[in-house]
């Protein structure tokens, strides 16, 4: 994105940081928000962040996704019997989405909000050679949130840290721990803001109300 500061990156004239929040504090299930913030932005926060509710708290992020992930996770209050992770860069998560993955998760078991891929995918070497094609009908692309009973996110990175392991994607430390994680459909228009382009796309799906 050029060094802007993502998550303060407006979409449609509100930062894409508020949009992805707003879901998750209209929601009558959520009791706590925990936000990680980089060292620059946690020293002067923006007063929207500060005043958007009380559920939320601050945390200094990590170096990686997953030590900030395990910082959130540290901050949170022991009473929380399931904890979604979401992604700041993905304003156009919906209730339905957070509904489905709700409705997944249980003892035991992770609920991934995703979608199947519809292109064919290709495995290749470090030489780029191809050396598979994954049967496309058992693909699908993750996104967030991803959903996990409090007592097994907390294992998986416990086990992670123990080991050395990283991993950008909180559901594979789970698998690794031998949890069971499901995928549930989340939205095409679900997408994560990573490039200049990333942005317009996802203003044209907002104003165009895809869900």
């Amino acid at each position: 994105m050029g060094g802007l500061r993502k998550p303060f990156v407006e979409l449609d004239g509100e930062p894409i940081l508020l949009r992805a929040l707003r879901p998750f504090l209209g929601h009558p299930q959520v009791v706590a928000v925990v936000v990680a913030l980089g060292e620059e932005d946690l020293r002067d926060p923006p007063a929207w962040l500060v005043g958007a509710d009380p559920r939320v708290c601050l945390v200094p992020g990590g170096k990686t996704r997953g030590d900030s992930v395990r910082a959130a996770l540290e901050a949170l209050p022991t009473s929380v019997d399931v904890v979604a992770v979401h992604d700041a860069a993905r304003p156009l998560v919906t209730r339905a989405i957070i509904d489905r993955c709700l409705g997944e998760v249980g003892p035991g078991r992770g609920a991934v909000a995703g979608w199947p891929a519809v292109d064919t995918l290709k495995e290749v070497d470090t030489e780029g050679r191809i050396v598979g094609t994954p049967a496309r009908d058992r693909i699908w692309h993750a996104q967030t949130p991803q959903l996990f009973p409090a007592g097994m996110i907390r294992e998986a990175y416990g086990e992670a840290a123990r080991w050395g392991m990283v991993d950008t994607d909180d559901a594979a430390l789970v698998e690794r721990i031998g949890g069971e994680v499901v995928m549930v459909p989340g939205s095409p228009s679900n997408i994560k803001i990573t490039l200049p382009g990333d942005l317009a796309l996802a203003e044209v799906l907002l104003r165009s109300g895809a869900e």
